[in-house]
C-alpha cells in the first residue's frame, strides 16, 4: 500500500503541476517586491514563517505532556522542524517517520506511543481546517469549493464527534474490548478530543493556522495588493487540506493548484497571482526546510543517521 501510495502521489503531483505550470505560462510575469516597503513585509512573512514553527514545536510539547511521554522540549522544537524538512524533501511524509524514529532513541517511551501523538497532531489539524473552512465559506469569504462542499465537511466534523461519544459511551459500557487493545498505543494521545485538555491544544492549532493566514496577508501586501482576512484564512485552509491528498514531497502541485484557485476565488488572478504562489513556496517551505537541515545535521547526526534510524521502525505515518 505504501508502494502503491508513493506512486499515486507522483502521478497526482505530476499532473497538478503540469495543469499548474500551464496556467503560469498564460499569465503576465509575475509579480514580486520591488520596493522597500514590499521586501518589509516580506520580511514580516518570514517572521511569521518561524514563529508559526515555533508554535508548532511547543503544540507537539503539549500533545505529549499531555500523553506522558518522555521527551523534553528542546527535542519537540527540534524534531518538528526535521519533521517539516523531511515532509518537504521525502517521499510518503518521511519527515514524521524520521522524528519518531529519532525520538525514540532520546526517549524511554514506545515509538508506537510517539506514533500516537503525531497521529493526535494531524488529526487535530484537520479538525480545525476543516472547521474553518467550513465556517467560512458558508457566508464569510467566496469558497473555492462551493458552499455546497463547505456543509459536507461541516457535516463530517459533527459526524465524526458523534461517532466518538457512541464509542466513549458503548467503551465505557465494556464493548469493543479487542479494538481498544489494537489502538491502545493511539488512545493516551487521542484522548484530547474528549477531554478538557485538548480545549488548549485547539487554541494553539487556532493560532499557528492564523499565523499562516497572517504570512499570505503579508506576502499579498508586499505586491501591494489587500486580501481581506477572512479570505486569507480560507484560503489557507483549502490549500492546507489539500496538501493531505497523495502527493510528491512538499505537496508538489497540490497546494499550487489549491492556492490558484483559492487567490482566484478571492478576486486575485494573472501576475499578482503568480506572484503570490511562488512567495508563499519560498516562504512556506524553505524556511522550515533550511532549518530543520541544520538541526538534523548539528544535533542527530545527520541524515544518514536519522535515515539507519527510521529503518527500524516498524509503523508508517503515510
Amino acid at each position: 500500500m505504501t508502494h502503491v501510495s508513493r506512486w499515486l502521489g507522483v502521478v497526482v503531483s505530476a499532473i497538478a503541476v503540469g495543469a499548474v505550470v500551464y496556467w503560469m505560462t498564460h499569465q503576465p510575469a509575475p509579480e514580486l517586491p520591488s520596493t522597500a516597503s514590499g521586501f518589509a513585509w516580506l520580511g514580516l512573512a518570514l517572521a511569521l514563517s518561524l514563529a508559526a514553527l515555533g508554535l508548532r514545536g511547543w503544540r507537539w510539547h503539549r500533545i505529549m505532556a499531555v500523553a506522558q511521554i518522555d521527551h523534553t522540549r528542546t527535542d519537540a522544537l527540534a524534531l518538528t522542524a526535521v519533521a517539516s524538512m523531511g515532509n518537504n524533501v521525502l517521499p510518503a511524509r518521511g519527515g514524521e517517520v524520521l522524528r519518531i524514529a529519532l525520538l525514540g532513541q532520546r526517549s524511554t517511551s514506545r515509538r508506537r506511543d510517539i506514533l500516537g501523538t503525531v497521529v493526535a497532531e494531524r488529526l487535530v489539524d484537520a479538525v480545525v481546517l476543516a472547521a474553518v473552512f467550513a465556517v467560512l465559506s458558508l457566508g464569510l469569504a467566496d469558497s473555492p469549493a462551493g458552499a455546497g462542499t463547505a456543509a459536507l465537511v461541516g457535516a463530517a466534523i459533527v459526524a465524526g464527534f458523534g461517532a466518538l461519544a457512541v464509542y466513549v459511551y458503548l467503551r465505557r459500557a465494556g464493548r469493543f474490548d479487542r479494538f481498544a487493545e489494537i489502538v491502545r498505543p493511539l488512545g493516551r494521545s487521542l484522548r484530547l478530543f474528549a477531554h478538557r485538555s485538548g480545549v488548549p491544544i485547539v487554541g494553539w492549532s487556532l493560532a499557528i493556522w492564523a499565523a499562516e493566514a497572517a504570512i499570505l496577508l503579508a506576502i499579498a501586501r508586499s505586491v501591494g495588493l489587500t486580501i481581506m482576512p477572512q479570505d486569507a484564512a480560507l484560503i489557507v485552509a483549502f490549500a492546507a487540506l489539500a496538501t493531505g491528498i497523495p502527493a510528491a514531497p512538499a505537496a508538489a502541485g497540490t497546494y499550487d493548484g489549491a492556492m490558484v484557485l483559492g487567490l482566484k476565488a478571492a478576486g486575485i488572478a494573472g501576475s499578482a497571482a503568480s506572484g503570490i504562489l511562488i512567495l508563499s513556496r519560498v516562504i512556506v517551505f524553505g524556511p522550515p526546510t533550511l532549518i530543520g537541515l541544520v538541526v538534523l545535521v548539528v544535533r542527530y547526526g545527520g541524515l544518514r543517521a536519522g535515515y539507519k534510524t527510521s529503518r527500524s521502525l516498524p509503523v508508517s505515518t503515510s
